[in-house]
C-alpha cells in the first residue's frame, strides 16, 4: 500500500443481504406496476378513442416489456456492484 492511501474496508455481509433483500421485495412491484401503468393508460386512450381493448393490451404489454427490461438493468448494475460477475467477452 503506497503511503497516503486509505485502506478500504472489506464490504458487509449483513449490507449485501439487505439490499438483496430489498431488490427480491421491490422487483416483482416494478413490473406489476409497468404492465399496470400501461394498461391503465391504454384504458384511458381506447375510451377517448373507441378502440376497446387493443391499446389497453398493446401499450400494457409494452409498459410490461419496459419494466423487464428496467429489471434486468437494475440486476445487472447491482451484480457489477457487488464485484462479483464475470467480465463480458
Amino acid at each position: 500500500m503506497a503511503s497516503g492511501e486509505t485502506p478500504t474496508p472489506p464490504k458487509s455481509k449483513a449490507g449485501g443481504v439487505a439490499r438483496q433483500f430489498a431488490m427480491a421485495t421491490e422487483l416483482p412491484f416494478l413490473v406489476a406496476a409497468g404492465a399496470l401503468g400501461g394498461g391503465g393508460i391504454g384504458w384511458l386512450l381506447d375510451r377517448w378513442l373507441h378502440t376497446k381493448p387493443w391499446l389497453m393490451l398493446v401499450i400494457g404489454a409494452v409498459g410490461f416489456f419496459a419494466a423487464v427490461r428496467d429489471m434486468l438493468r437494475r440486476l445487472d448494475r447491482d451484480e457489477r456492484n457487488s464485484g462479483n460477475s464475470t467480465p463480458k467477452p
